[in-house]
């Protein structure tokens, strides 16, 4: 493993533990956190030294690095280390000059594997590499990709993320739509998903015995982790959990239904190109009416889903989706 691997990698560690305001991470638990992962990644390892995270803190500090504004928080004789605030991240800052190097590497080793069976989405991923070196030297932009910058809760996706991979339950105080306040819960941490622009957090919640109940990140008020024993996923494969649904809802003994809808016209050629779900099979009826199979769960986000095409789609069976439909398309047409 290269030293600007390495450096990289502890960068990373290090932001994730300075924006975290639910534990005091001195300097032993800045090194003990890096050692930690670096061990995961090559067993080899021999460690850093203290010296070492003093000067990945000077880098991170300078303008070399990303000018983080960093406090130093003394308790006794020892000092813990914070960011002054904690919705910075440095993966939300402009590349450096060590992060350009990495990009670049990575963006020279995949494209050996393009066209290689498996590899597929490499085809994708490349370009959106590309586009981050190129904004970063001041060029043109060439291209653009969907992100919401004003989606609220994305600072606290490196405390999750590390949760997910430390298995740390956290304590959240979180706000539904429906409420007025936020309450607090307590959730063991297994699965992240984002659709449709949102992030979702899935595990085990006590208090309702559920490992799949679910979270949307932006609903989150705080967030900090739980010092309890952790509770571990014996029921889920997160591998096939979503592939019999489209989103991210599924109720409680939920089964598997066959759904037959029509699109009209240019929806039709719309939906054919780009299928709503894996299962999809598309049938020309005639020249202007594409019916589609597609076999999922009934949930909300089907329901939008649909609700979205407006006049151009039509369900078919089953006749509970088909009603569900019809309510809802009269109650909007009821709102003029």
């Amino acid at each position: 493993m290269s030293t600007n691997k390495n450096a990289f990698i502890r960068y990373k560690v290090l932001d994730n533990c300075f924006r975290n305001p639910g534990r005091r991470y001195f300097i032993e638990d800045l090194i003990d956190e890096c050692n930690k992962v670096l061990l995961e990644i090559d067993p080899n390892s021999k460690g850093i030294s203290r010296r070492q995270i003093f000067d990945d803190i000077g880098f991170m500090e300078s303008s070399d690095g990303w000018s983080v504004d960093l406090n130093r928080h003394r308790d006794g004789k020892k000092v813990f280390y914070r960011y002054q605030d904690l919705s910075f991240s440095i993966n939300n800052m402009p590349l450096n000059e060590l992060e350009i190097n990495q990009l670049e590497e990575a963006v020279d080793i995949l494209s050996q594997f393009k066209g290689m069976p498996h590899f597929d989405w490499i085809s994708e991923m490349i370009p959106k590499l590309r586009q981050g070196i190129t904004a970063t030297n001041s060029e043109s932009r060439l291209m653009e990709f969907e992100s919401n910058a004003f989606l609220k809760g994305t600072d606290y996706l490196g405390i999750i993320y590390s949760a997910l991979r430390y298995k740390t339950p956290l304590k959240i105080s979180y706000q539904p739509f429906q409420n007025d306040s936020p309450f607090d819960l307590e959730i063991h941490p297994y699965f992240l998903k984002q659709y449709n622009g949102r992030w979702f957090l899935f595990g085990f919640n006590p208090f309702t015995g559920k490992s799949d109940w679910n979270l949307a990140i932006d609903r989150i008020a705080t967030i900090m982790e739980h010092s309890i024993p952790f509770i571990e996923n014996t029921t889920i494969n997160w591998d096939e959990y979503f592939e019999d649904m489209i989103g991210v809802s599924k109720s409680e003994g939920a089964e598997v239904q066959k759904i037959i809808l029509h699109f009209y016209g240019k929806t039709g050629r719309y939906v054919e190109t780009k299928p709503i779900h894996g299962s999809q099979k598309s049938n020309w009826l005639n020249k202007s009416t594409l019916e589609i199979k597609i076999e999922v769960i009934l949930n909300y986000e089907l329901e939008r889903l649909i609700l979205s095409y407006a006049d151009s789609a039509k369900v078919i069976q089953p006749e509970e989706l088909k009603k569900v439909i019809h309510e809802r398309l009269k109650r909007g047409f009821q709102q003029y």
